[in-house]
């Protein structure tokens, strides 16, 4: 079974993308920020994929993915945001996928789909 590192600190985002992914057939485990999210990576098996927020307190997204890279980690990692406006920075670019945060997850399945598969 797939694994997926969930990094947001919405209680109930995290929530549904949870539920939703164990639907699809995927194993999650959740962050509520990215300092979190680092020592899971640092101390825990490596997931095949990682949904990162980007806006988030004690250590946002873009601090994260910066460690993500110092980390060499080759781990696919999706950005899901409600801000369209961060689609050009430098650090989101990094990622494998921009996702644009909506009720409808299909876009994000999709994303995850394409880099992981089942």
């Amino acid at each position: 079974m797939k694994q997926i590192l969930i990094i947001e600190d919405d209680r109930n985002i995290q929530e549904l993308l949870r539920q939703e992914l164990n639907d699809e057939g995927y194993s999650t485990s959740i962050a509520s920020n990215g300092k979190e999210a680092l020592s899971i990576l640092k101390n825990n098996d490596k997931p095949d994929l990682i949904i990162l927020d980007l806006r988030m307190p004690a250590m946002d997204g873009f601090e994260t993915m910066g460690h993500i890279l110092k980390l060499k980690n080759e781990t696919p990692v999706v950005i899901h945001t409600a801000y369209p406006s961060y689609k050009d920075d430098a650090l989101a670019m990094a990622a494998d996928a921009f996702v644009v945060k909506s009720h409808d997850l299909s876009a994000l399945k999709n994303a995850i789909f394409q880099l992981i598969g089942k």
